[in-house]
């Protein structure tokens, strides 16, 4: 069982490790239930841990049965190490896992954090022109409104070429 699992855990890796960009909600499930089932796995070799060392202090068993009994415990012990370091890479998995989530999270508040950034000076600009004030000399002139038009462009493109400059985009 601690080998099957820890088969599972090296597909999981692979898988984490090839294809970083589509990890999901699955692959946290799956890591949870192996780490489930590593924990359950571990009870049970504490418990054979436990029955083997109470048995090698009891003095109603052969003297034959120790040395068996200390080589039994040895590789409940090396089974128990095998165990904590699937646990280990599990955990390991787990955080490369919510780490993967929360890059690609930032990566879409990024998105729309310069998305707004980007309109928020159009956004003034038409807000101002939707104000209904008697006196705005613009409304006037005979190339008021294209003028506003070709100043909303210009700031687009403005702020288009900063974030590029900077590779926000």
């Amino acid at each position: 069982m601690i080998e099957s699992i820890s088969r599972k855990v090296s597909t999981l890796s692979r898988e984490l490790s090839i294809d970083n960009t589509n990890v999901d909600s699955e692959v946290l499930r799956n890591i949870n239930i192996l780490q489930d089932s590593n924990m359950i796995l571990r009870e049970n070799i504490f418990d054979r841990q436990r029955t083997v060392s109470s048995i090698s202090r009891s003095e109603r068993f052969p003297n034959d049965t120790y040395p068996r009994l200390g080589v039994m415990l040895k590789d409940i012990a090396s089974l128990l190490s095998h165990a904590d370091f699937s646990l280990n890479r599990l955990d390991y998995l787990q955080d490369t896992a919510l780490g993967l989530i929360n890059i690609e999270q930032n990566n879409i508040t990024k998105l729309f954090t310069v998305a707004s950034v980007f309109f928020l000076p159009l956004t003034l600009i038409a807000s101002v022109y939707g104000m209904n004030f008697k006196f705005m000399p613009e409304l006037h002139w005979k190339y008021g409104y294209i003028g506003v038009i070709l100043f909303m462009v210009a700031i687009s493109a403005i702020t288009y070429i900063i974030f590029k400059r900077k590779k926000w985009l």
